[in-house]
Order: C-alpha cells, then sequence, then structure tokens
C-alpha cells in the first residue's frame, strides 16, 4: 500500500477530557480539541505530552488548559465518522435542532456533538480571561503541517507567531466547522493540519504547535521553556520552503457518484503547474487551471471535499488589507458597480456577477469577505462574525 493511503487504527480512550490545568493567577483559556475525526488520533497524543511535562511540576500556567477529545467513538473504532461528520454540524440552526431531538433519536455524532458542546460552554464559562481554542487534526495526503483559521484581523495576529504555512479562506468554504461556530461566540481560534494521519511526524508537530500556542495564548508563568524553542525551530523546518501565507479560491466538492479519484503523489499542500493533471471523476480529468497550490486533497473513502484550489499570497497583500480594514475603508465597498448590501442582512454584500467588474471579489477578499454562496446570477458573499 502507497504511503499516501494509509490510515490511522482505533485507539484507547475513555474519557472525553484528556486533561486540565487552572492556574493559581487568572488568565486566558485555551481549550484544545483532539481527534474531532476519529482516525486523527495524532492530537489526542500530542496533548496527552503536553499535560505529563506539565503535571510534572517545572512549569506555572496562569488561566486554564484544558483539553477535550472530539469523537469518542469514532477514535475507538479508527473511522473519521459513523452517521456524519462531527466538524460540520456546528451551526446555531443545527444545534438548536440537535438539542431540541429526542435522546432517542440521537445518531452516534450527536451524543458526541452534545458533550462536547457542553464540555466547551462550561470552560467558557470557568473562562478568566480571553478564550482562545485550537483544533487538531491530521490529513490523508502526507504533507507539511499547516495552520487554517477565519480571516479575522485577531485571528491573523494570533495565527502569525506559528513558523508554518497559513490558510486563509479555507474556512470559509466549508458551512459549521467548529472553529468558526466558537469565533462567533468570541473566541480566538484556529485549526491545525499536522500531517498525515498515522504518521509519527504528526504528533510531533502539532505538539509542537500547543507549546507556541501557550505561548502566543498567554498561558505560561514565566520565561519560555526549551520546548518552546524546539518546537519553533521544528515547525520552520517542516514549512520546507512552502509559502508562508495561502488563500483559497475555490472548492472541489465531491460526492459518492461523481467517481472523484485524486491523482497519486501530492502532499496536503503542493504546488501545480497550469494544466497539470489533479484528478479524475465521471467526467473526465479535472487540471490546474493556473499555476497555484493543491490544498488537502482527499486520499481516503469519506469526505465531501476533493481538493481546494489556492495561491500565494504577498506581504504586501496583507498589509493593505489590514491597513484597509483597519481604517473602516469597507463603508466604500458599497459604491462599487454590481454590488450593494443585503436588505435582508446588512453584515453581507449580493453581488450581480454579470454587471460587477472582474476585480470586485478581489476588493472584497481584502476586506475578508471569503464566503461566497451563489444563486443564479447573483453571490452572497459574507465574512467570519466576530
Amino acid at each position: 500500500m502507497e504511503a499516501y493511503q494509509i490510515e490511522a487504527r482505533g485507539i484507547a480512550i475513555e474519557r472525553r477530557e484528556i486533561g486540565r490545568l487552572g492556574g493559581e493567577e487568572p488568565g486566558p483559556t485555551l481549550v484544545i480539541v483532539a481527534g474531532i475525526h476519529g482516525n486523527e488520533p495524532a492530537g489526542i497524543e500530542a496533548a496527552r505530552r503536553v499535560f505529563a511535562r506539565l503535571s510534572a511540576g517545572s512549569l506555572r500556567i496562569r488561566g486554564e488548559l484544558i483539553a477535550l477529545a472530539g469523537n469518542l467513538a469514532g477514535l475507538r473504532l479508527g473511522v473519521r465518522y459513523q452517521a456524519k461528520d462531527l466538524n460540520r454540524v456546528w451551526s446555531e440552526a443545527q444545534i438548536a435542532a440537535l438539542r431540541a431531538k429526542r435522546s432517542s433519536d440521537h445518531d452516534p455524532e450527536d451524543r458526541e456533538q452534545l458533550e462536547l458542546l457542553f464540555a466547551i460552554e462550561l470552560a467558557l464559562g470557568r473562562a478568566r480571561g480571553r478564550v482562545h481554542l485550537v483544533d487538531l487534526h491530521t490529513t490523508s495526503a502526507a504533507g507539511i503541517p499547516f495552520i487554517l483559521f477565519g480571516d479575522t484581523l485577531a485571528q491573523r495576529r494570533f495565527a502569525r507567531g506559528f513558523p508554518l504555512p497559513a490558510i486563509i479562506g479555507l474556512e470559509e468554504q466549508l458551512d459549521a466547522v467548529l472553529t468558526e461556530y466558537w469565533t462567533r461566540r468570541g473566541c480566538t481560534t484556529f485549526a491545525i493540519e499536522g500531517g498525515q494521519h498515522a504518521s509519527p511526524d504528526s504528533t510531533d508537530a502539532l505538539e509542537a504547535v500547543l507549546w507556541l500556542a501557550l505561548v502566543r495564548a498567554g498561558l505560561l508563568d514565566g520565561g519560555a521553556p526549551a520546548e518552546v524553542t524546539r518546537s519553533a525551530a521544528l515547525l520552520d523546518r517542516r514549512r520546507a520552503g512552502l509559502p508562508r501565507v495561502v488563500e483559497v479560491i475555490s472548492r472541489r466538492s465531491v460526492s459518492p457518484e461523481d467517481g472523484f479519484r485524486m491523482e497519486p503523489g501530492f502532499r496536503n499542500i503542493d504546488r501545480a503547474r497550469k494544466e497539470q493533471l489533479l484528478a479524475r471523476d465521471r467526467s473526465g480529468e479535472i487540471r490546474a487551471p493556473a499555476d497555484g497550490m493543491v490544498i488537502l486533497p482527499l486520499y481516503q473513502g469519506l469526505g465531501r471535499d476533493g481538493f481546494f484550489w489556492g495561491r500565494e499570497v504577498s506581504v504586501a497583500r496583507l498589509l493593505v488589507s489590514e491597513a484597509l480594514r483597519s481604517i473602516g475603508a469597507e463603508r466604500l465597498l458599497g459604491i462599487l458597480p454590481g454590488i450593494k448590501r443585503d436588505a435582508q442582512d446588512p453584515s453581507r454584500f449580493v453581488v450581480d456577477v454579470p454587471s460587477a467588474r472582474p476585480l470586485v471579489l478581489e476588493l472584497l477578499h481584502l476586506f475578508g469577505y471569503r464566503r461566497i454562496r451563489h444563486d443564479g446570477a447573483r453571490s452572497f458573499v459574507e465574512r467570519q462574525k466576530t
């Protein structure tokens, strides 16, 4: 079996709470969620390592650190999920429907979500400062660890402290993911893809991210321990020359009927040339539209995301984007041709595709408006709400 096809096996895990430590002094809270997909156990082991080191007593924290297992049953079975993807059910409407559902009607992921929701809400209730949440993942493809987050300025600033490729716009391509929901609840969040499911390197990378997250969130009391220095060096090596920031342009959604098959050999984030063969489905070949980046190619049986397509973002573009957003220049967007505020939801724009100029969407991206949903000739464009 080729390396990119390796899947994880089930693990022994009894409790949802992997560990919890509280400092004597008030401070921020860092919530770690690991294994929300049951075939991604590396984050569980990474969290256990960090808690074992902190419990040795030579390091002190302020605030609270808590780590939670996501899909306990899936982790025991070694499967991504049983009834539905536990990382696609975090919208207010879905949670309201879940709370109203009779327990006898719950599927396996309903039960997991209710328990995880309750545990995170308890952590928020105990919080004595800013709350950060990190969602630990691995991928079916081999490759480089990277960070992804909703494109808010606060989350950009937080992610900047990690020497890894940062992916912006990917979270906005998906509906009802865990991090997006908790961002709306006031947390600073990000997700990390640590590498391939069964690779020991993935556990090392996720552990390194957690040490840096402890520093970035402000939980470590006193000077940074040696683990932090080693972690930064490890992650910088793993980046292997890939861009520091990549933005997602599009998502290739798939269904079981498509017969989708990714071409072998792509890492979880990889460069591709114009016209390079990326995948095949029942309609034929799928080729790269331009020089760019393939992100999260699908090499497993379950999943609706065939791959994401992106491009490198320059430092200059990022600086311009942040400056414009800081001074509130988005007030001028409404005067552009083919675009107007949505009367039902003023936080988003309606774009009339035929009359909008080509640069309209590029300008919207500068201001963080990356979630695009189409309805005939119109597109509804919105950004992460905080």
